[in-house]
């Protein structure tokens, strides 16, 4: 059997400069894509360097990321080492998370301070937002505000993003004004984006207004930003970050993120981007001194997933083992078509058995002889961890 092959290996970045941006590509990958955004100088290309190790630049002064950072990191998962021992795979293909490092926003970049209207744009391009939030004081360590108070920075950031969305909705009631003509489908259009405007004057999110899912896939249309799922990233210092539970600054932040049903990570990225630059041996055992399980990127594609409604499925055999990411609830024709569009087209049956099933059993002959191989068609909603193979026609 030939050796495991090693993901950090097999998931090397590959590297390109356009415009002075540095790009980290994995040819070949379907990622989602998390813009890292907060004000200047809280933390996010600290951040950025320990959940990549990409090396984008950072310094003590707001705007040194002036144009975005993009980083793709794998997404660790153990079941895989284990099929590709089982297999003897040639190549180890883990799913993929692409990080965006936006450049700090500042109060009025809505209108264009601090080259808000190109740092916005930026937002638009991803899934969901890593908010960045300074949840510790230190007087070398330059704040644009003056000094750490998250739920101000969050309240600017925030506002930020509903004033740049509230232009786009105002002009999309325009449009949908003018083409309406007697036309119900646009006069119902206006009347929901009229309502969304209202929502926004009040200095509420997207997110939070609440219609009905045919309006909220109208609204989808858009690409409004503040419509974006956030987890907020609370970065402590490294002495308030083990008892971060009793951080003033912390409990603040979880409350506030608490009444809008968002998720909060406790993180300390000056400690993460110390044990990004270890050696893969040292890590676990300086994480055990910190009485740590996981690093910030683990922890952070564990919310992400749960935020975006994320599984991951399994394919593996002699040539690759490899993980799918789809949302919950995929049914397994769809699930195949991430693999290639005729296998969706041609879709007959999926051969499944759960990777925990598998795993006890040692092998997938000894699995079939216990009937934990499945034959499962059409109508079959995917599990995170399936290991499949799908039969198809075209």
């Amino acid at each position: 059997m030939p050796p495991k092959p090693s993901l950090e290996h097999s998931a090397a970045c590959f590297i390109r400069k356009q415009g002075g941006t540095r790009y980290y590509y994995k040819e070949g990958f379907d990622s989602m894509k998390l813009g890292i955004v907060g004000l200047p100088n809280v933390g996010k290309s600290t951040l950025f360097n320990a959940i990549t190790n990409a090396g984008a630049e950072s310094a003590n002064y707001p705007f040194c990321t002036i144009e975005p950072n993009v980083g793709v990191v794998s997404v660790p998962d153990p079941r895989m080492d284990f099929l590709a021992e089982l297999y003897g795979s040639k190549r180890y293909v883990p799913a993929v998370i692409e990080f965006v490092d936006i450049a700090g926003l500042v109060r009025g970049a809505s209108k264009g301070e601090g080259l808000g209207n190109k740092f916005l744009s930026n937002i638009r391009m991803t899934d969901a937002i890593v908010h960045v939030v300074r949840c510790f004081d230190d007087d070398n360590v330059v704040h644009v505000e003056g000094g750490a108070d998250p739920l101000r920075d969050v309240e600017i950031i925030n506002m930020e993003l509903i004033m740049a969305d509230m232009e786009m909705i105002e002009r999309r009631i325009d449009k949908a004004k003018k083409a309406s003509k007697g036309d119900k489908k646009f006069l119902h259009e206006a009347e929901v984006f009229e309502e969304l405007l209202a929502h926004l004057n009040e200095g509420k999110t997207v997110r939070s207004f609440d219609c009905s899912e045919e309006d909220r896939e109208l609204i989808a249309s858009s690409e409004l930003i503040s419509a974006k799922p956030v987890i907020y990233a609370a970065n402590l210092d490294d002495v308030s970050f083990s008892g971060y539970e009793t951080n003033p600054y912390y409990t603040a932040l979880k409350a506030m993120a608490d009444a809008e049903d968002a998720l909060v990570l406790p993180i300390c990225a000056k400690i993460e981007q110390e044990i990004a630059e270890l050696p893969p041996e040292d890590k676990a055992m300086f994480l055990e001194e910190l009485g740590m399980t996981q690093s910030s990127l683990d922890r952070l594609i564990t919310c992400s997933y749960t935020l975006l409604g994320l599984i991951s499925y399994l394919t593996a055999g002699p040539e690759e083992v490899r993980a799918w990411t789809i949302t919950k609830g995929t049914k397994a024709p769809q699930a195949a078509g991430k693999i290639h569009s005729d296998f969706e087209r041609g879709f007959i049956r999926a051969e499944i058995v759960a990777y925990h099933d598998l795993q006890a059993c040692g092998t997938m002959a000894a699995a079939k002889e216990k009937g934990l191989v499945r034959s499962e068609g059409k109508e079959y909603v995917m599990q995170d961890g399936d290991v499949v193979l799908f039969r198809f026609n075209v």
